[in-house]
């Protein structure tokens, strides 16, 4: 493990351990290899999409903006192979919030997303997208038939 050190005014560092409490962190070092985390996925997600992902696409919506539910279904059942699951719930008498757990090309998985959001209708509209890298290939059957298992990147 590499040490480095960094110097932080007394203000900052207060509302850095502040946030660290309200978080539950153990330590300043799990709070701050986070935030590098957080922050190298973030410029990673700027750049042209590339590779495979796994993503959570929420958004709330009207369920009584006319046909608005069927064409977000529809939209999930015309992209099944990157729809994994799908959460409803009702959060008053007019508004849903939805939430999708997508898989597959991350270029894919954008356009869908941006495709979703789009609909007249949904309203906050936020996609979390994890970057997947190809971990090994291997036959799990007696065909001997390859394929790839993927994980977060590191």
């Amino acid at each position: 493990m590499e040490r480095f050190t960094i110097s932080l005014d007394e203000s900052l560092a207060r509302q850095f351990d502040e946030l660290i409490a309200a978080r539950g962190y153990v330590n300043r070092s799990e709070a701050v290899r986070d935030l590098i985390r957080g922050a190298i996925e973030q410029d990673r997600q700027r750049a042209a999409p590339t590779g495979q992902c796994v993503a959570n696409l929420s958004y709330v919506y009207n369920h009584h903006e006319r046909e608005l539910s069927e064409r977000l279904t529809g939209l999930q059942h015309d992209r099944h192979d990157l729809t994994v699951a799908a959460m409803h719930t009702h959060l008053d008498h007019d508004h849903c919030l939805e939430t999708v757990i997508l898989k597959g090309s991350t270029a894919e998985v954008r356009q869908f997303a941006d495709a979703l959001v789009a609909e007249r209708g949904v309203r906050h509209g936020q996609l979390n997208l994890i970057a997947l890298e190809a971990e090994y290939h291997h036959a799990h059957d007696e065909h001997g038939s390859d394929h790839v298992h993927y994980r977060p990147t590191r």
